[in-house]
């Protein structure tokens, strides 16, 4: 067990020396909001206020608040007046961080597909339908049993490129790329999170902004969700850590996608244990989740997997940070009656989250030992997030004010 802990803290040593401190500051951020909704611009300025954030960093879009929005749309009422506005009014690297605010749209609906995927997804499609009247005619069973595995083959074709063509993205994903000209299909890895991805890019680090979003079901929750993050950074953020694993830590057996990501959970428990911030850490590693009707004050948290049901087994702390691994848990942070992760920690009382506004695979959330890692090592949320984020241009989302610093050791008063 010590060796094991041993290389834990050895590769967390090696990874935090690679990451630059950058110490993102009040006037490196500009705010986006969207004229079409009231509370859009009032809760901009109420936050830029409380964060000293320059009144000239405001960005306003002028478009449907709807949480959707078409690719076309996104181009031209989101990303080029976000452009304009950096191009204008910010020297090159002054402006490091965007903030979308409540009443921007939340994710890109349309195309779902590029247009050369489109045509070899048809051409494919029409080879099944070909091979398939050929079964009709054909009685030689040899004969059938080769053009039902061409069949196969070509259907995993079709998955590949549905997968590799998807335009889809999140809105915020999509913004950490906005200075750059960029493939629409598809994610690309972020040049933060493998060294070795630099030289595969078309882009440099200093060309991606880190990005997050003041979101919710209601006006009165983002206000909330900004003053508990002040609050906790002044009194201390309190409560125990949660890590909802799967299944026993496996240790250092090679292991596939899913169960890497349990056994990042159990590396995420320890980080936090070692790191002394929270009084209690709790590790479950049964296949059933913490469930309601124990008292569980909540600070940190990362589990998985409950599809788009929300279990209610929290009472979130002020300052709450936690995610929860499931597909599609920030498709919506508005629609009535929704379960989905993301927008019930909101309403219940946490104040970040993070996930993914549609499938976005396993492997595109940030590990969760990476991320605890970074934010109980002092250093600020966005940066927790962006620093352990494996894709730009996807479907993942960062909910939260980006200098929250719960653990942060010296502040500024």
């Amino acid at each position: 067990m010590a060796t094991f802990l041993s290389c834990i803290m050895l590769l967390g040593a090696a990874f935090f020396s690679a990451v630059p401190s950058y110490g993102l500051t009040a006037d490196e951020i500009a705010v986006i909001a969207n004229k079409q909704q009231p509370d859009s611009i009032s809760l901009a300025r109420f936050y830029m206020d409380q964060r000293r954030i320059p009144s000239a960093n405001l960005i306003t879009i002028d478009m449907n608040p709807a949480e959707g929005c078409r690719r076309s749309d996104y181009d031209n009422l989101i990303a080029a007046p976000v452009l304009s506005f950096l191009n204008r009014h910010s020297p090159k690297n002054t402006i490091r961080c965007l903030v979308t605010m409540y009443g921007v749209p939340l994710k890109i609906t349309s195309p779902a597909f590029s247009d050369q995927g489109s045509e070899t997804i048809a051409q494919l499609t029409k080879k099944i339908e070909d091979i398939t009247l050929s079964l009709d005619h054909d009685k030689d069973e040899s004969i059938v049993a080769a053009l039902r595995g061409k069949i196969k083959d070509i259907k995993q074709q079709i998955n590949y490129y549905t997968k590799v063509n998807d335009m889809r993205a999140a809105v915020d994903s999509e913004l950490t790329l906005v200075l750059q000209t960029h493939p629409l299909a598809h994610w690309l890895p972020n040049p933060y999170y493998r060294d070795q991805h630099d030289e595969f890019l078309p882009f440099g680090k200093e060309d991606a902004l880190m990005v997050s979003r003041l979101d919710g079901s209601s006006p009165e929750l983002v206000r909330r969700m900004i003053t508990d993050s002040l609050s906790a950074e002044k009194d201390g953020l309190h409560g125990d850590a949660f890590f909802d694993a799967r299944w026993p830590d496996p240790g250092l057996k090679q292991v596939n996608s899913y169960a890497w990501y349990d056994r990042a959970i159990h590396r995420a428990a320890e980080v936090v244990r070692q790191s002394g911030r929270m009084n209690t850490v709790v590790v479950d590693e049964q296949s059933a989740l913490f469930q309601p009707g124990v008292t569980r004050n909540a600070a940190l948290y990362c589990g998985w997997y409950s599809l788009a049901k929300y279990v209610d087994a929290f009472s979130w702390q002020k300052g709450a940070v936690g995610y929860h691994i499931a597909s599609s848990e920030c498709s919506t942070l508005k629609k009535e009656g929704s379960q989905v992760w993301c927008k019930r920690m909101l309403e219940k009382g946490a104040a970040a989250t993070i996930g993914p506004v549609g499938e976005p695979y396993v492997n595109a959330f940030p590990p969760p030992d990476l991320f605890f890692a970074f934010l109980t090592g002092g250093k600020n949320l966005v940066e927790s997030y962006f620093f352990s984020l494996p894709h730009l241009s996807w479907k993942m989302v960062l909910i939260g004010d980006p200098l929250y610093t719960p653990f942060a050791d010296h502040r500024d008063k």
